[in-house]
């Protein structure tokens, strides 16, 4: 069938505007037909016809939370695999009913470790109530029956009852207040690859992200906000822009601009057309060298906060017999999620509100949304579509959410769908904070470490979004992977020096990342100071039985660490733990004559526990390769005249399909804990090629991005 892009795209905008009408519980409309289902407890509903559906609380954006939860209750519960499917919890009803389903929030790589207790009770609960409920019906002990694949059988008569006969009944017992769960060796649907509820609708395009959200009269808006960041709008000239084409109306705020239109490109077009002038405040100025310039001035600070002091700490470097200094860089960057930040809100005439937003914490959203426009909690409704990324940027702050609302405000009775551009995005980020690092530590004749000192200055994430969470100055988000090194070394000291720009900084995937790359890289640098493997050097600091021992162990096998690889070819090893879970990795790289890199293989180990799905696991570790192997060869965010310069990805480079290593990813579950999997398999990334960088050349790379460095050998 041929078809041209004009009728391919009415097609896609007449498709578009059929799904986005499907954000109403699947419940009702099977009530309509008269067969309603039956909640049998908040996360397990029941049809007659033993299709069960389980509620999941949690964003999904690509990491497989949306399937892994349901794995998780459908094993408690026993149920046909086959039948199971998920749907979003309201966050309406979660207030409702008294924040029945507990987080809604979904970053840290909390999405499965954090629920995963009280989802399982919730399914081995209601797979005990369904058989208490058949048990009554055959008026036999329910010890004599069990509940398996879907269906309740007496094991004495062989009588058997459906979960879709059985569902009404149990639901109407009291449920056990701890059923017992499961040991992971018994599991038959958890711990196995599942193909992801996800997946299939994505690949046809069925799902509905923010931007495709369309309602019956619905409106959009395109937004300006001050470049400088913490600037107010002094006065705006709309004159130009209110004769435009569909132009509807030109919404002022404190610190923004936005134009409402009949289309997205026309309200764009108008707001090009608006003679802004901002009050830029005092940051005017600010640039990438005077945030250096206020990095460096703290690390100068003689009275710092201290993160971790063990032993004497910096005092015992006069002992060593050799002292090893390096200074360590990493700038600010953006999330970058390919969905823009979007927001549509409709203020209906009854005095609700209904929000549909890209999110990773609906009940967040929710209460931004409530606050800003003044109603209480119970008459706002989120609609959770799914997330075109979100990487953290979609969790704290909701100032997309609150910018939504008060745009949708000027225009009661019309749902608004407000858009950013590209480059308001890329512009008005949260940044994952530039750091910079200074490490020193003394070594003695055999080349052990005996006294390390770290200074550190970074921007605090928790200062602007979480300051109740500071200790004693110490943001631990800033310290993390420096301050609990899993490494033996007798004495440490590890100080903190704050200091907050004006850059807003947020939870970037992984936050405290770059600390594994600071240390991975120098504790190399202390094993060729020492003349040892970098392998064998990193165990010999690592006690028997430490699970970072373990999967660098599990990592060098898998890579084959010490035999030969095809010339011009050479390694790099990281380990680091966090989120959680515990992470080693094996780069493999070349570096041409020119200079030009090339990443030729990436093994990753990691232990995390109990894994849920092994091939979402596998997923996210490809994933984290891929996120972080762009970051690091080409991304960073700059500052000039207290505004960042990069408005699109023709300045910020995204990592080429053709420059994809190939990836192999080593599961090694230990048991005993639940660590995550959407952030620990970014830690390894920047010190694994790095390190492998200088086997290829000799060159050490101290400050990122890679491509501010001639990689020609040295």
């Amino acid at each position: 069938m041929e078809l041209d892009r004009r009728a391919f795209l009415k097609a896609s905008a007449a498709v578009g505007g059929g799904l986005a009408l499907e954000f109403s519980f699947p419940l009702s409309a099977m009530a309509a037909k008269g067969l309603p289902p039956t909640e049998v407890n908040a996360w397990v509903v029941i049809h007659p016809d033993d299709r069960v559906v389980v509620r999941i609380a949690r964003s999904e954006m690509g990491q497989g939370t949306y399937t892994a939860l349901a794995q998780l209750v459908a094993e408690e519960l026993d149920a046909d695999w086959s039948k199971v499917s998920s749907e979003f919890a309201s966050p309406n009803e979660h207030i409702r009913r008294k924040r029945i389903w507990g987080s809604m929030s979904t970053g840290g790589s909390q999405g499965v470790r954090s629920s995963q207790d009280y989802v399982r009770k919730a399914g081995a609960a209601a797979r005990i109530m369904l058989v208490e409920a058949a048990a009554a019906r055959w008026q036999v002990p329910a010890a004599e029956c069990i509940g398996a694949n879907s269906v309740v059988t007496h094991v004495a008569s062989g009588r058997t009852l459906r979960y879709g006969q059985l569902a009404a009944d149990a639901a109407k017992l009291t449920p056990p207040k701890d059923p017992p769960l499961r040991d992971a060796k018994d599991w038959k649907i958890a711990g196995k690859s599942k193909h992801r509820f996800d997946v299939p609708d994505k690949v046809l395009g069925k799902p509905v992200f923010g931007v495709d959200v369309m309602l019956p009269g619905m409106l959009h808006a395109s937004i300006a906000q001050c470049p400088v960041f913490g600037g107010k709008v002094k006065s705006v000239d709309a004159s130009a822009a209110e004769k435009m084409r569909g132009v509807k109306k030109v919404v002022r705020e404190g610190d923004f601009v936005a134009v409402i239109a009949d289309s997205w490109w026309r309200a764009d077009q108008a707001l090009q057309k608006l003679k802004i002038e901002w009050d830029e405040g005092a940051n005017g100025n600010v640039s990438s060298e005077s945030i250096m310039k206020l990095l460096r001035d703290g690390l100068a600070d003689s009275n710092l906060a201290e993160a971790r002091k063990v032993g004497a700490g910096a005092t015992a470097l006069a002992g060593a017999v050799k002292v090893v200094e390096a200074e360590y860089y990493s700038p600010y960057v953006n999330h970058a999620t390919m969905e823009p930040q979007t927001c549509t809100a409709w203020f209906k005439a009854d005095g609700t509100l209904e929000v549909w937003t890209s999110t990773q914490n609906a009940e967040a959203s929710m209460a931004m949304a409530a606050e800003t426009a003044g109603l209480p909690l119970e008459k706002v409704e989120v609609h959770k579509p799914m997330l075109g990324g979100g990487f953290g940027r979609r969790g704290a702050p909701q100032d997309f959410v609150k910018q939504g609302v008060l745009i949708a405000k000027a225009m009661p009775g019309t749902p608004v769908k407000m858009m950013w551009s590209r480059a308001e995005d890329m512009q008005h980020g949260y940044y994952r904070p530039a750091s910079l690092v200074r490490m020193k530590a003394g070594l003695d004749a055999k080349g052990d470490v005996t006294a390390m000192q770290v200074g550190i200055a970074c921007p605090s994430i928790l200062a602007l979004l979480r300051p109740e969470a500071i200790n004693k100055g110490i943001d631990f988000t800033a310290v993390r992977t420096l301050s609990d090194m899993p490494y033996t070394i007798p004495n440490q000291q590890i100080d903190y020096a704050m200091r907050n720009p004006h850059v807003p900084v947020g939870f970037w995937r992984a936050p405290g990342l770059q600390n594994a790359y600071y240390r991975e890289c120098f504790i190399d640098e202390l094993a060729v100071a020492a003349g040892r493997d970098p392998l064998e050097y990193r165990l010999a600091m690592l006690k028997p039985g430490d699970k970072n021992r373990l999967v660098l162990e599990a990592v060098a096998k898998a890579a084959n660490w010490g035999s030969p690889l095809p010339a011009g070819v050479h390694r790099g090893i990281a380990v680091s733990d966090g989120f959680g879970s515990y992470t080693a990795m094996v780069a493999e790289v070349s570096v041409s004559a020119k200079g030009e890199l090339k990443v030729h293989r990436v093994v990753s180990a990691i232990d995390s526990g109990y894994v849920v799905n092994p091939d979402t696991c596998n997923a996210q570790s490809e994933g984290n390769i891929a996120f972080m192997v762009g970051a690091t060869l080409y991304q960073e965010n700059t500052v000039a005249k207290g505004r960042m310069v990069e408005a699109n990805f023709d300045q910020f480079r995204l990592l080429g399909i053709s420059e994809m290593p190939k990836v192999e990813t080593v599961l090694v579950p230990t048991g005993g804990f639940w660590g995550g999997h959407g952030e620990p398999g970014a830690l390894c990334v920047a010190p694994a090629l790095c390190n492998a960088i200088f086997a290829a050349t000799g060159k050490r790379i101290r400050s990122l991005p890679l491509k501010h460095h001639d990689l020609r050998k040295a």
